[in-house]
């Protein structure tokens, strides 16, 4: 059987196998009937991103859920918390979200959401993926004929109710009056609802990247181009930049300074201000491997458990209803907030480090001392496609070796991106010119193998 899901559902080049209409017409029909409506007609939010691909996936998965008895409800660009929200707030049966997120334009991408507004688990997934390639969806008669076949409806107010659903995790007490705020929507799913969160709160918002044509998503902009925030924050003189991803479920930070923030240290300033309200549940956090080890040993100091969980949203929140955990999150910026939302929401999160900027009356630049971060060096492989490691001594011969270098100094984790053809190698330790030294030895061993 072929496989269809990552980390983080479907992703691949719009209009090549597995994102072509016919294969997402086919996945329409096959979440139907995973669902099992038991005579019950269901309810689909679909919502997408501003990628070009968007309009044409969004009829193809329309189509295939229509044709299964099922109604359709599009929301149009909404960013993926969103989807979410709609999702749990309609009652509707399940919710998918066409994106790519930080990918570039040409790529495109299927999730799929519970009818709690929580992404689908593995199992949930591999069944529509055994339906996918059996003979079954080629049968007329799992479809729905005449008065049973579905209708699609359009939510014109989707935006606005997700505005206001945002705006009511900020506390009410405060305002954002006294900052001065650059938002970077990356020209993506977040461009009509993050500029109205933080102004209507008060705010003074200079907006950029927010002027969608179908393929400038993500380009050299967002929260995968500090830089372009950064830049802006200084021209502007801000208090702070905030950058947005493609499809709003992550975001990056820059201080007044235009040094940007990692979503480790993010955690850190939420997790300790959490800790000192009495609000952080059970006394822990969630994070991946991926987390600079700084964050744990800064959380053991103030009596705060680490969770480790895989990386992806998906399996934090997991780990984070395993042990009762209200937040978690991941170094790319990927932040949840579980007493607010079901995923990750790059405006929530904006707005509880926002909160916290008002209530301590400290500039961004102060609160992140809190955490002194480890030299850490990350480097993507391009890979043509994805070998078992474990088939490849060799390479687990060099990073044995390297590892005893390091000792307690450092450590190495190295793994296959969920969304793209990359292996990601990430080394940690107290030296930049060894760790990068050791970063780059590994990836040309890694090269001699693909």
């Amino acid at each position: 059987m072929g496989k269809l899901f990552g980390t983080d559902g479907m992703r691949g080049i719009a209009n090549r196998n597995p994102l072509t209409s016919e294969t997402v017409l086919k996945l329409g029909m096959a979440l139907v009937y995973v669902l099992d409506s038991k005579g019950k007609k269901l309810k689909i939010v679909i919502g997408k991103d501003t990628r070009l691909s968007g309009y044409m996936l969004e009829t193809a998965l329309a189509s295939g859920i229509c044709s299964m008895g099922a109604d359709v409800y599009l929301v149009g660009p909404l960013p993926t918390p969103g989807v979410a929200f709609i999702t749990s707030s309609m009652r509707a049966d399940a919710g998918v979200v066409i994106s790519a997120s930080h990918n570039p334009f040409y790529d495109n991408g299927i999730k799929f959401f519970s009818e709690s507004g929580f992404k689908f688990s593995d199992g949930i997934e591999h069944k529509i993926e055994k339906l996918f390639f059996s003979p079954a969806l080629d049968s007329d008669n799992i479809r729905s004929t005449a008065a049973n076949i579905g209708k699609a409806y359009r939510i014109d107010d989707a935006i606005g109710r997700y505005v206001i659903f945002t705006k009511l995790t900020f506390p009410k007490h405060l305002s954002l009056n006294s900052l001065k705020i650059v938002l970077d929507c990356a020209n993506g799913a977040s461009y009509k609802a993050a500029p109205e969160v933080f102004t209507e709160l008060g705010a003074d918002v200079t907006v950029i990247g927010a002027k969608p044509d179908g393929i400038n998503i993500n380009e050299n902009c967002g929260s995968t181009y500090p830089e372009y925030i950064c830049s802006e924050v200084l021209k502007n003189g801000a208090n702070i930049g905030i950058a947005l991803d493609g499809d709003g479920d992550r975001v990056i930070f820059c201080d007044e300074n235009a040094q940007v923030l990692s979503g480790d240290e993010l955690l850190a300033v939420c997790a300790l201000d959490m800790k000192q309200n009495n609000s952080l549940r059970n006394n822990g956090i969630v994070t991946t491997p991926m987390s600079n080890i700084a964050l744990e040993l800064l959380m053991k100091k103030n009596g705060i458990d680490v969770v480790y969980a895989d990386v992806g949203d998906r399996y934090i929140i997991e780990k984070m209803h395993k042990y009762g955990f209200n937040l978690g999150g991941e170094q790319s910026g990927h932040v949840i907030f579980s007493d607010d939302a079901n995923t990750g929401d790059g405006i929530i999160s904006a707005l509880k480090l926002l909160a916290i900027m008002v209530k301590s009356k400290k500039p961004l630049s102060e609160l992140r001392n809190v955490i002194s971060l480890y030299p850490q060096t990350l480097i993507n492989v391009d890979v043509p496609y994805k070998k078992n490691l474990e088939d490849i001594p060799e390479i687990n011969k060099t990073i044995e070796h390297y590892n005893a270098v390091l000792k307690d100094r450092g450590r190495i984790f190295i793994r296959y991106s969920g969304t793209q053809n990359y292996l990601r190698i990430m080394i940690e330790g107290e030296n930049d010119k060894e760790i990068n030294k050791i970063g780059l030895e590994l990836k040309e061993e890694v090269l001699k193998y693909f």
